[in-house]
């Protein structure tokens, strides 16, 4: 379901993925079953593909890595949430456009 450039998160690699990235990292918060999840899969794989060597991109699964997802309060998905040194420097709730998610990385870079 992911680009070559979507990298995976998961509760296991969080810390280091995520929170110790030395370059923005978008997260996708996403479910298998979630139909507007699906809809923009195919945007953060794109952005995942332009942001390559800028910024990590990648989902975590909600369903089976529950405890970031509750860390960071993800209510509704997908959502998507921007870190910048280990903290989250933006955030999109609901399905959105490439260019509102190339806006979010920008401001970061």
């Amino acid at each position: 379901m992911a680009g070559t450039n979507t990298l995976t998160f998961t509760d296991a690699n969080w810390d280091t993925e995520v929170l110790g990235s030395d370059v923005p990292v978008l997260v996708d918060f996403w479910a298998t079953w979630c139909g507007p999840c699906r809809q923009i899969a195919p945007t953060v794989d794109a952005i995942a593909e332009e942001y390559a060597g800028k910024a990590k991109v990648g989902k975590l699964d909600v369903d089976h890595n529950g405890n970031s997802a509750m860390r960071y309060q993800v209510r509704g998905i997908p959502t998507l949430l921007l870190f910048k040194g280990g903290k989250v420097a933006g955030q999109i709730v609901g399905s959105t456009g490439k260019a509102e998610l190339a806006k979010l990385i920008d401001a970061a870079l």
